[in-house]
C-alpha cells in the first residue's frame, strides 16, 4: 500500500517532469522549411493550400486544408502520405462538396458513432447561412470520395443576426459532452455545448469566453487536452503589425475559466521571433493545428512534445493586394 509520503513524492515527481512552459509561459521553436506549397495548374492556379488539420492512422498522415485558386474558389483538399518530407509530393484530391465557399477543415474520429468526422464552414446562400459550421463523415478516410454530404450543425445564424460572423468551428469532447468553439473576427472567443448523445446536433446558445480588441484575439483557434493532466490549452491568432502569431491560454475545465499562458505580443505562444535558426520563407505564424497523440474526439497532446502545423508567409505575400491572393505556405514548428 502507497504512504502519503510515496504519493507525495510521485506528485512532485511528475510535476517537476513536466515541459517549462507549463511554468512560464515561454516558448522557443525550430522551424521546417515550406512543406506543402500551392501545386502548379494551368486551368485555374492555386494561389495557396492553408488552414491545415490532419492525424496520423494506418501509418499515413491524412491532412486537410483550404484549397484557394486564382480564379477566386474556395474548396478543400485532402493530401495522404507517410513522411512530412514527402507531402508536397503527394496527390491533391479537391473534396467537391459544394459549389459554394467551403473551407477551414477540423478532423477527427468520434468514438460514439465509430466515424470519422469533418467540421468545416460553408457558406449556403439558399440556406441564409453565411459561414456556419456544417459536418461531413466517413468510415475510410483514405477515400476522399466517401464523405458524406455537408450537413449543417446549426440551422440559425448566431445571435446579432446577419452583421455577426462566426468562423473557424472547432469541436473537442469531454465524457459526456461536445464543445464547439469559434471566433468572430471581432474580439470575441464562443463556446456552445451539446451531449456526446445528440453530438453533431443540439447545440446550446453561445457563451462567451474571451473579449480583447479584433488584433489581439483574431480567428483560429484550438482547445487540446493536455495528456496525462487535467488541464485544457486554447490557442488562438493574432495580428500583428504585417503579420500574425499565436497567444495561448490554460483551463482546468474545457469551460473554463480560461487563463492567460502566453498572450502578449512579447510573450506570445508562437511567432517568428522565437524561431531559432531564424528562417525567411515566412514573417506569419497562421492558422494551423498541433500535432495530436490521439485521433479521437478528446484532442489529446503531449506536452512535452509539441509540433505545430501552420501556414505561413513572407512579408512581400502578406502584402498581396487581396487577402485572398496571400500564397500561404505549409510548415511545421517543433518546440525546442
Amino acid at each position: 500500500m502507497k504512504t502519503l509520503a510515496m504519493l507525495v513524492f510521485a506528485a512532485a515527481t511528475l510535476h517537476a517532469a513536466d515541459p517549462a512552459w507549463l511554468r512560464t509561459g515561454e516558448f522557443r521553436w525550430k522551424s521546417t522549411p515550406p512543406l506543402i506549397t500551392p501545386a502548379e495548374n494551368a486551368e485555374d492556379p492555386d494561389v495557396a493550400l492553408k488552414d491545415p488539420t490532419m492525424v496520423f492512422h494506418d501509418g499515413k498522415w491524412h491532412l486537410f486544408a483550404t484549397h484557394r485558386r486564382a480564379s477566386g474558389k474556395v474548396d478543400m483538399q485532402y493530401l495522404s502520405f507517410a513522411d512530412w518530407k514527402d507531402a508536397d509530393k503527394a496527390p491533391r484530391h479537391t473534396l467537391d462538396f459544394h459549389d459554394q465557399y467551403h473551407c477551414a477543415p477540423q478532423v477527427f474520429f468520434f468514438s460514439p458513432h465509430q466515424k470519422w468526422y469533418l467540421i468545416y464552414q460553408l457558406a449556403d446562400e439558399k440556406k441564409a447561412l453565411k459561414f456556419a459550421p456544417y459536418f461531413s463523415t466517413t468510415t475510410t478516410i483514405a477515400d476522399p470520395k466517401s464523405w458524406t454530404k455537408p450537413q449543417p450543425m446549426i440551422e440559425t445564424l448566431p445571435e446579432g443576426g446577419t452583421k455577426t460572423k462566426w468562423i473557424d468551428f472547432w469541436v473537442i469532447c469531454d465524457a459526456t459532452k461536445a464543445h464547439l468553439f469559434y471566433t468572430s473576427d471581432d474580439g470575441h472567443f464562443w463556446r456552445r455545448e451539446t451531449t456526446k448523445q445528440n453530438f453533431p446536433l443540439g447545440w446550446s446558445k453561445p457563451e462567451l469566453l474571451l473579449k480583447d480588441t479584433k488584433e489581439a484575439l483574431f480567428e483560429a483557434s484550438c482547445t487540446y487536452k493536455l495528456k496525462g493532466r487535467d488541464q485544457y490549452l486554447t490557442i488562438i491568432e493574432a495580428l500583428g503589425a504585417g503579420h500574425r502569431y499565436y497567444k495561448a491560454w490554460l483551463a482546468d475545465k474545457i469551460e473554463g475559466p480560461w487563463k492567460p499562458l502566453a498572450t502578449t505580443r512579447e510573450k506570445p505562444f508562437a511567432a517568428t521571433e522565437q524561431i531559432t535558426p531564424p528562417v525567411d520563407w515566412t514573417t506569419s505564424i497562421s492558422h494551423g493545428e498541433l500535432i495530436r497523440s490521439s485521433n479521437d474526439e478528446t484532442l489529446e497532446i503531449d506536452p512535452a512534445d509539441l509540433r505545430f502545423v501552420f501556414q505561413g508567409v513572407d512579408e512581400p505575400g502578406y502584402k498581396a493586394p487581396k487577402y485572398g491572393s496571400i500564397p500561404w505556405k505549409i510548415g511545421i514548428l517543433d518546440l525546442r
